[in-house]
């Protein structure tokens, strides 16, 4: 472990903190003034160290710095200095912070992926569908050839009724007659109710 180094060749005399935290405790202003100077260099740069980010680094050393004020009357002195004990407490928060963040982006990569996933069941749609379409194979071969090749024509080729009559080299009325009545039986055939 590294030992510190003074300019001045001793250790500064500076304030006892164990000390002003009780005078703290107490609701001394002055007191926590001159405990903020002792420790608010420390806290910060522990709680730099942990989170990187320099703007909520500032933030959870004034958290720390808060909380000492409101919670001063808990520091022990025979369970430690009052330069750890204040550490200790940037030291949770910080990583606190950091697993706070970490939840909320995995929050947020769950809601993604939420998100992403079909409102649906595809599988049901697509035995749905499959099962449709068979259904609609079945009914088309109860038509008769003439209207099963008009509705073909019509309906999966995409032409018009006028289109189907040229094609067909048969008159317009005959072509929507076939068309009518072969619908008429898909209908019923597929049990759609009007």
């Amino acid at each position: 472990m590294k030992e510190a180094v003074y300019i001045s060749g001793t250790a500064s005399a500076g304030p006892d903190l164990q000390e002003l935290m009780g005078r703290v405790a107490r609701g001394d202003q002055d007191a926590f003034a001159q405990v903020y100077d002792a420790v608010s260099g420390p806290v910060l740069g522990l709680v730099r160290g942990v989170l990187r980010d320099p703007a909520q680094s500032e933030e959870v050393a004034q958290e720390v710095l808060v909380e000492v004020w409101r919670t001063a009357s808990r520091f022990q002195a025979a369970r430690g200095s009052a330069m750890n004990w204040v550490l200790t407490l940037a030291h949770r928060r910080a990583v606190d912070r950091v697993r706070s963040a970490q939840a909320s982006a995995a929050r947020e990569h769950k809601a993604a992926l939420l998100e992403r996933t079909p409102a649906f069941d595809e599988v049901t749609e697509q035995v749905e569908t499959r099962l449709e379409r068979e259904q609609v194979r079945r009914c088309m071969r109860t038509l008769s050839e003439l209207q099963r090749e008009s509705v073909t024509l019509a309906y999966y080729r995409g032409l018009t009724y006028r289109e189907v009559a040229e094609l067909l080299a048969v008159p317009l009325g005959t072509i929507k007659t076939r068309l009518r009545d072969g619908l008429i039986r898909m209908r019923d055939c597929l049990g759609v109710t009007s």
